[in-house]
């Protein structure tokens, strides 16, 4: 799982400030770190007021069942949703449903196994930031937002269809 030093963030390259910590981590104490669900559970009483100062992320991964683990989740200031890899698309549905059923309206960020061609349909799920392999060309990356002009369906990003847009 990806922990670079920088991140694409509203389609630029930017620093990362966040840190994704491991389920055996023992300091909980740091600012700006991105807990794993199983972590957060395990300490949310303790953890909750520095979830709504914005200093402590969450971690999904793409099979989470938001329909029954979904208290308090729209409170994170940033959630990473984990892509084992490339061919796993769970984590666009997970985004979907974060930002349209959820109200989740903070940084929603793709990390691990994605791949260039799909950067622009995260996008268009609500992914707001991308936290990359280290493999991957992230100017290249941040080229992909823009690979079509136009999108012809409603998403998070465009929720009026083509047809409806035109004068």
């Amino acid at each position: 799982m990806p922990n670079n030093t920088v991140v694409i963030k509203d389609g630029k390259i930017t620093d990362n400030l966040w840190k994704i910590v491991n389920e055996d981590h023992s300091d909980l104490t740091q600012d700006n770190i991105i807990l794993p669900y199983s972590l957060w559970l395990a300490n949310q009483d303790e953890l909750s007021q520095r979830v709504s100062e914005g200093k402590i992320g969450l971690l999904l991964e793409g099979d989470h069942n938001l329909q029954e683990q979904n208290e308090g989740i729209a409170d994170f200031v940033l959630i990473a949703i984990n892509f084992p890899g490339f061919m796993d698309g769970r984590g666009f549905s997970v985004a979907r449903l974060l930002r349209e059923r959820y109200g989740f309206t903070g940084e929603l960020r793709a990390s691990g196994g994605v791949i260039r061609d799909q950067l622009c349909y995260l996008q268009r799920c609500g992914f707001s930031s991308f936290d990359l392999d280290a493999d991957i060309n992230i100017e290249a990356a941040v080229e992909s937002l823009n690979d079509f002009s136009e999108g012809y369906q409603i998403s998070v990003d465009l929720p009026t269809p083509l047809f409806r847009r035109r004068a």
